[in-house]
Parts: C-alpha cells; sequence; structure tokens
C-alpha cells in the first residue's frame, strides 16, 4: 500500500498507471468513509484520462446503485450482479439507477467497456472487487472533517449516523481499507 503521495502525485501515478495497462477496460476503484474525497478524486481521474488518453472514462457512482439511506450492502451487491459480473462474463452490462427522489430504481445505463471504468464511492473496495480491479484506492479523513463535509453538501447531518454505521459494519466485514494499492489523506487536499 502506497500512502506518501500528495494529492497531484497521486492523480499523476493513478493515471500513468492505468494508461500504462494497455488494457481495453481498466478498472479504477476509489473507496473510503463518506465525504472523505472519492468523488472529486474519481472526476479529477476521469479528466486526467480523458487528456492523456483515447476515450472518456466512464465514471460510476456508487450513490447511482444505493437503493437508500440504508441500503449500503445491496448497492454494493447491485455492483457486481448487474454491472461487474455481466462486463467479465459479456463484455457488457446494464442496469438501472436509483432514483433517490422516486425512491425506485429507473434510468437504464449501459457499458460495454473500451474505456477505463472507475468505481467511486463507498463500498465499492470489497474482496471481490479488489480481486478484478487494475487499481484500487482508499482515502480517508477525520470523522469530525468528514461531517462538516456532510453537512456543507446535505445541509443537515440527519442520515450521518446511519450511514457511518452501515459503513463501519461494512469495512469490518469486508477490511476495504486493507485492500488498497494507494492509500490517501484527504484532509488537507480535499
Amino acid at each position: 500500500m502506497t500512502s506518501n503521495l500528495d494529492y497531484q502525485a497521486l492523480l499523476e501515478k493513478l493515471t500513468e498507471e492505468t494508461l500504462e495497462l494497455g488494457l481495453n477496460t481498466p478498472i479504477v476503484v476509489i473507496d473510503g468513509r463518506a465525504c472523505s474525497g472519492k468523488s472529486t478524486l474519481a472526476k479529477d481521474l476521469q479528466n486526467r484520462l480523458f487528456q492523456e488518453g483515447e476515450s472518456l472514462p466512464r465514471l460510476l457512482h456508487m450513490d447511482d446503485l444505493y437503493p437508500g439511506w440504508d441500503g449500503l450492502a445491496a448497492g454494493v451487491d447491485y455492483l457486481k450482479r448487474m454491472i461487474l459480473n455481466p462486463l467479465k462474463q459479456t463484455g457488457s452490462a446494464s442496469w438501472q439507477e436509483y432514483d433517490w427522489a422516486a425512491g425506485k430504481r429507473n434510468n437504464w445505463r449501459e457499458f460495454s467497456g473500451g474505456t477505463p471504468l472507475i468505481i467511486e464511492g463507498c463500498g465499492s473496495l470489497n474482496t471481490y472487487t479488489a480481486s478484478i480491479a487494475n487499481l484500487t484506492v482508499w482515502l480517508s479523513a477525520p470523522e469530525e472533517l468528514r461531517r462538516e463535509r456532510w453537512l456543507a453538501r446535505e445541509g443537515n447531518v440527519e442520515k450521518f449516523e446511519l450511514w457511518s454505521a452501515q459503513e463501519l459494519d461494512f469495512i469490518a466485514l469486508e477490511h476495504s481499507d486493507t485492500l488498497a494499492t494507494y492509500f490517501y489523506d484527504s484532509s488537507t487536499t480535499l
């Protein structure tokens, strides 16, 4: 596990390694607790890979897969069943995103590879994804900072404890924080 890189060095390293893989569909998984900077790193990586590569990488947010605030484990299962297994078996996948306002799945999405796949979100790094991903990243930040970021993003901390408890259970089960190739403390940068 590499942990002594600054943010720009991490971004450059991930970009370089992804492009050097020479694969049709390299998979990069970015995980960490809520509000640790996963979405920011994923978007920055997508942009950098697009600038230096041949096509726009597909960015998959776990927030689009969780079936509500108590659905972390169900979202991870959905990722495996509807996206990663089909990609592995047939080279393409189709799934429905979860509509948080409507409280149900709708909006079909498809992916047939041919460009890097970046998966970001809580639970995205687990024993299964670690076995098929080409690069894995774990982001961390102190709980107080993550709570502040949550409040800034959500406008309240009403669901923070519910979500945090699911994260802790999932991490205890999967040891996600130990499966990463790269570890980054986002306390000062994101």
